[in-house]
């Protein structure tokens, strides 16, 4: 992949896709800035190469174009502060005024472009919207893979106008990081897939069978794989045009090899609340009016044993409802587990999403290998789908 190294950026325009998408609190300040500090290599790289940054991302998912919770200028300060730099910032992504401010811009300085999805031309993929957008730099990055999925104007389609283009360190990394699992993975090789649903993860668990040794799976997902072996699963979540996917998914696995880890045991609750009456049910066995909501002591066991045996590691998807106090002790000590085998020599990436939002609330972020910051992107690539914002810039 061709980065910001390969090119010195000494009086160059980068326009510079990046992944801004943060959470806002109700008072709009940011919540989490680490999409933020994750694109600062690229930028900073290009600022100390006397070059200057016009920075645009999408914030959101504004339905009738500007509303003031999503717009960029609540990042800012931050990011003045976080970069040393001054920044400019445009109430628009396009048009003579933003265009000007780009042009004029000096060495060391960025330029902040207004939420690109104020524009309904940016997810529809335009062409005169993506022209129009690649007239702000005379070099094109992308450093946004939370969005390399998306065939958005300025992920997939601006690259077209440029002569230079290239990907900045975020997108490098979290590439060569997915390649690492997916082509020549050290074994045994261990998926954690875990979420609330089936058909969200159907067809990496698809696409692991042919990878992966081992695939644990826990979550709400793992109700309606209980279902197909024939087990009684009360209240909790499940999908039931999936039960028979589940059953060929458990003998295409049997018949690859692959070990299939299930929950051997389940915290079971009479509501969803976090103060609901409580009891420990094995798996296939919960009776009406309860519902499953996280892992139990015998599948952590199972599960965390299967992990401190393992050389790699992926985990995409929670093991229960860690949001919740009362049912957040599968997923916490699913992280410690992966965390463990870390420290032992294993190498882990976690998925983005929730289990990022995992890891960083358990306190396990600096002990696992990469943290992903692209969930959907990243689930694409394990699909073995191509990516269309890398597609865009490697030709």
């Amino acid at each position: 992949m061709k980065t910001v190294d390969s090119y010195d950026f000494g009086g160059k325009r980068a326009l510079v896709r990046v992944d801004f998408n943060v959470p806002l609190s109700d008072t709009l300040e940011i919540t989490d800035d680490s999409r933020i500090t994750a694109a600062l290599p690229t930028i900073k790289k290009i600022l100390s190469d006397g070059g200057s940054v016009v920075l645009m991302s999408h914030l959101g998912r504004p339905k009738n174009g500007p509303e003031n919770k999503f717009s960029l200028i609540h990042l800012v300060p931050l990011l003045e502060k976080l970069t040393n730099a001054y920044v400019e910032f445009s109430n628009n992504c396009i048009g003579d005024q933003a265009l000007s401010k780009s042009k004029n811009l000096e060495p060391g300085s960025i330029h902040l472009l207004e939420n690109l999805r104020f524009h309904y031309q940016e997810t529809e993929g335009d062409t005169s919207f993506a022209k129009k957008l690649a007239a702000h730099g005379n070099i094109y990055v992308n450093d946004a893979f939370g969005t390399a999925h998306r065939a958005h104007a300025s992920t997939a389609i601006v690259a077209q106008y440029f002569e230079d283009k290239c990907f900045g360190y975020l997108m490098a990394k979290e590439v060569a990081n997915a390649k690492k699992l997916m082509s020549n993975p050290e074994r045994p090789f261990t998926a954690i897939v875990g979420g609330a649903k089936v058909s969200d993860k159907i067809l990496i668990i698809e696409n692991l069978l042919n990878i992966a040794d081992h695939i644990i799976i826990g979550g709400g997902m793992a109700y309606t794989f209980s279902v197909a072996q024939g087990g009684t699963i009360g209240d909790s979540l499940f999908e039931a045009d999936r039960v028979e996917k589940c059953a060929e998914i458990l003998a295409k696995a049997t018949e690859k090899g692959v070990h299939i880890h299930l929950p051997a045991d389940n915290v079971c609750a009479d509501a969803f609340s976090n103060d609901a009456n409580q009891q420990l049910c094995a798996s296939g066995e919960i009776p009406d009016g309860w519902m499953g909501l996280d892992i139990g002591e015998k599948a952590i066991a199972a599960f965390s044993d299967v992990l401190l045996n393992s050389k790699t590691i992926l985990w995409n998807g929670p093991m229960g409802v860690f949001e919740m106090p009362s049912y957040e002790n599968g997923t916490k000590a699913i992280a410690q587990a992966v965390a463990d085998a870390t420290k032992a020599g294993a190498f882990s990436l976690i998925g983005g999403g929730d289990s990022s939002a995992a890891v960083k609330k358990f306190g396990f972020t600096d002990d696992v290998s990469y943290v992903s910051t692209g969930g959907g992107a990243l689930l694409e690539f394990f699909e073995g789908k191509e990516l269309p914002g890398i597609v865009a810039v490697e030709g």
